[in-house]
């Protein structure tokens, strides 16, 4: 079977590759996104129109991005990292200089037809570049603090910039998700410990430079009844919905939260809580049971990949989608402050749906090309 990876034999490859994409992943992933439009036409109160069949068409869109994603070379991708990495930085400047405001926030770049969001997209190219740099990184220097600098740069640089936008919960991803990183590149514990006591150091000095509103969704989070009206009207609003929903909810398109207009941003970072509402606890449980399902599919493809570069970007790529969840459930039921951060798959947007999807794709490609022995510089290896 050695031939379905020789770059010689091109057509037979592609073929193979289209037999070797991992499809009851895809059929996961189709059936989290269903959820999501079940949602999203109920945040529309029963109409398709305007959120669930722009939803529908995006997937499409960015499913058949996914399968030519998967398709590509595992090598071309490792390849392309510090490309993909420094255009990335070109856009979040370009926020910077000629960014779209919106929100509150200058985070877009508006192309006319589309906006996109580059922040979104950094969290996929941080994965890429960090990857291919422990990639080629002898085990012995990961050792050395000297030779950490260059990819810890790569990682405060951007998360500075995301958090300027201002946007916290993007930062606060980019930080950890590139802090896992490291982990899994065999940096050691002591190391992190270390950073963790700088960065407590700096807290009262990072304290004075957040924005009003960061400091009130922080303050609103230790006692959101303090503002029920204002900074914490939110995150009652999403107890509220969440709570009332049960064991078992009341029903599809029964919520009063959301269809009463109780429930703001319910189309995007607030989602869960209509099928919280919705669909109870059952409900919730079993979306988290399906993402937990891909969390183990993406694990196992790391760990099935001979190549340290497929290993480090498929737990990269899983890593971050477990952060997606995680930061945006928990923001949800009030264990976290609220940032903006959506739920993969389901929560309504173009940019977010676009940079999941890829980030699904690299991971497939991981898998298509799971025997293919890779070198320090992208060359394959016998």
């Amino acid at each position: 079977m050695r031939w379905l990876y020789d770059p010689t034999h091109t057509q037979q490859t592609l073929s193979a590759k289209l037999v070797n994409v991992n499809w009851p992943l895809v059929a996961l992933v189709t059936t989290i996104a269903g959820v999501g439009f079940a949602m999203l036409y109920s945040a529309g109160n029963g109409s398709w129109h305007p959120w669930a069949e722009r939803q529908v068409v995006r997937y499409l869109v960015a499913a058949l991005i996914m399968l030519v994603v998967a398709m590509v070379d595992i090598r071309v991708w490792l390849r392309a990292a510090y490309g993909f990495y420094a255009v990335t930085m070109v856009l979040l400047i370009a926020v910077e200089v000629r960014g779209a405001i919106g929100m509150g926030a200058q985070r877009w770049i508006d192309l006319g037809i589309i906006q996109i969001q580059p922040s979104e997209f950094m969290k996929i190219a941080l994965v890429m570049v960090l990857a291919r740099y422990f990639n080629g990184m002898p085990a012995e220097e990961i050792s050395n603090p000297l030779k950490l600098i260059v990819p810890a740069l790569m990682i405060l640089v951007p998360a500075a910039m995301v958090l300027k936008q201002p946007d916290l919960g993007t930062a606060t991803m980019l930080v950890i998700g590139g802090a896992a990183m490291f982990f899994l590149a065999g940096v050691r514990i002591w190391k992190f410990a270390v950073v963790l006591a700088a960065a407590g150091a700096v807290v009262p000095f990072a304290w004075h430079h957040l924005r009003e509103y960061q400091k009130n969704r922080i303050l609103t989070f230790l006692n959101p009844e303090n503002d029920p009206l204002g900074a914490g009207y939110h995150s009652l609003q999403a107890k509220i919905a969440v709570g009332s929903g049960g064991i078992f909810g009341k029903g599809y398109l029964s919520g009063t939260q959301a269809h009463l207009s109780f429930l703001p941003e319910r189309q995007t970072d607030f989602i869960f809580t209509i099928l919280g509402e919705e669909f109870g606890l059952v409900g919730g449980l079993v979306l988290l049971a399906l993402y937990a399902v891909v969390f183990i599919y993406g694990y196992a493809i790391a760990f099935r990949s001979r190549s340290h570069f497929g290993r480090l970007l498929a737990f990269g790529i899983t890593t971050n989608l477990f952060l997606y969840v995680f930061i945006n459930v928990a923001m949800v039921i009030g264990l976290l402050p609220v940032v903006g951060v959506p739920l993969p798959l389901v929560s309504y947007g173009g940019t977010s749906m676009l940079t999941v999807m890829f980030g699904f794709g690299l991971l497939m490609s991981v898998y298509v090309h799971r025997d293919v022995r890779i070198g320090r510089y992208g060359e394959a290896e016998t």
